[in-house]
């Protein structure tokens, strides 16, 4: 590694740590269990996992956590990439340690997907025709919902439309990543 490199690596570093301990200074005044927002993400957080506990069909729980992790990880990795990037923020959080948010990443959103999912698999529905609306709604009116509360603030460039896009996005890589281990558990 050069010098000039090594220095970069430090400015980077320094710059992270300042914004880690900006992040914490912000939760402890605005995010801390003692807001009427922190219970309301922690609600968001828990009450799907709740909901999708009693919901899920238990012989295809499998099948549909896949698919649910699959939402996870695409839509976990995309809003980071948002936030990393500027283009949106969620001024609340559960925790200091992830600048996203950890409810609708690892549960309300995944959650949805799945009983979505689950709900056209044992219906025989098209799943493409209904996700479809699950992202509009998702994109067009939940997102603007939590705007308006001031949980949820778009920056720069970014317009629901491309929010939809980037739901379309984790919406057809959770279902072809899916398809494809199931094509591939078919085969054995």
């Amino acid at each position: 590694m050069t010098p000039n490199q090594q220095e970069y690596l430090k400015k980077i570093h320094s710059i992270q740590e300042k914004l880690a301990k900006t992040w914490t200074e912000y939760w402890h005044h605005y995010s801390t269990p003692g807001s009427w927002q922190f219970w309301v993400i922690v609600g968001a957080f828990i009450l799907p996992l709740v909901i999708l506990y009693f919901l899920i069909d238990r012989k295809k729980a499998f099948h549909l956590g896949f698919y649910g992790f699959n939402v996870h990880v695409w839509f976990h990795y995309s809003d980071t990439a948002g936030v990393y990037n500027g283009l949106w923020a969620y001024p609340y959080q559960m925790n200091t340690v992830i600048p996203v948010s950890f409810s609708l990443d690892a549960s309300l959103i995944p959650v949805s997907f799945m009983l979505l999912y689950q709900w056209t698999i044992n219906r025989h529905k098209n799943y493409y025709l209904y996700a479809t609306g699950l992202c509009l709604f998702l994109a067009f009116i939940f997102k603007p919902l939590l705007e308006m509360m001031g949980f949820f603030q778009l920056h720069e460039w970014v317009t629901y439309g491309h929010l939809f896009v980037f739901y379309l996005g984790v919406m057809l890589l959770s279902k072809w990543i899916t398809n494809l281990f199931l094509y591939f558990e078919k085969q054995h």
